[in-house]
């Protein structure tokens, strides 16, 4: 449910909707006589990215001090972060404003733009029925750095933050200290540091080395709760309510913006 290779599922969704709102454009102009040089499809695209620029800004703007702290994480789009209510309305200006003085490519471009907005509402719909029958934390069966059996039979009666990582793994090694400062700005939440196929030594020597501490340091050395939840790729953070149901998700280094956004949507009042 998570990912399609080493593709989060949310950016295939996006790459889906673009495409069909790009066809839906084509073929409208196609069964429309006398059409201009210029395509609706193309002018579509350019709409697109507008919109997807306009949408980053937005949410840099939103999320501006944790971006300041790491000015090259805004780049990383990879996290997500990008206001739709913002990237839609500046598409769509765009179209109105290309289209002024060609009026026979509005109409294409903006049933196109309708079409995606369409596919990726149902597919939004259907990831949130999907995360909710996803495993809850209930279904994990780990260990302490001791080699202790821990369960979650009975729910933690806090939100928690699960982060499954390896030392080798250098977006796991970069996104690490941000949960460590997230750990101590949230104390109402419980962060699950789950390491995935190394032994307590390495576990341990990393850590000291990088001068990072962490409550909850678990082991899981199948890497079983990849399983469980779908992962395809290291890291991937999940985000528990206090029933232990899984709520949020993000695979791959997420930045501090993210994060406080999921933390601040999700988990804290």
């Amino acid at each position: 449910m998570m990912s399609i290779g080493p593709f989060s599922v949310h950016v295939i969704v996006v790459a889906l909707a673009a495409l069909i709102a790009w066809l839906v454009a084509r073929s409208m102009q196609r069964a429309e006589p006398n059409t201009p040089r210029k395509t609706a499809a193309s002018l579509l695209l350019d709409a697109l990215f507008a919109g997807l620029i306009a949408a980053r800004l937005g949410y840099v703007a939103r999320w501006w001090p944790e971006y300041l702290a790491t000015p090259r994480s805004i780049l990383a789009i990879g996290d997500g972060g990008f206001d739709w209510w913002i990237g839609l309305p500046v598409a769509i200006m765009f179209v109105l404003w290309k289209s002024r003085h060609v009026r026979a490519l509005r109409r294409p471009a903006l049933m196109g733009i309708a079409a995606g907005m369409l596919v990726w509402a149902a597919a939004q719909g259907t990831l949130s029925t999907l995360q909710r029958a996803t495993p809850s934390l209930a279904a994990l069966q780990l260990e302490g750095m001791d080699g202790s059996a821990v369960s979650f039979d009975k729910p933690i009666g806090k939100p928690v933050v699960l982060n499954l990582w390896a030392s080798w793994c250098p977006p796991c090694r970069r996104e690490m200290p941000i949960l460590a400062q997230a750990q101590t700005d949230y104390p109402g939440v419980v962060f699950l540091m789950v390491n995935q196929g190394e032994q307590a030594s390495t576990v341990q020597q990393f850590l000291a080395q990088q001068g990072l501490s962490f409550n909850h340091v678990l082991l899981d050395p199948l890497s079983e709760a990849m399983q469980t939840f779908g992962s395809r790729g290291l890291p991937t953070t999940l985000f528990f309510d206090a029933r232990g149901k899984l709520v949020d998700s993000h695979m791959g280094e997420i930045t501090a913006a993210r994060l406080k956004e999921a933390v601040q949507g999700h988990l804290t009042p």
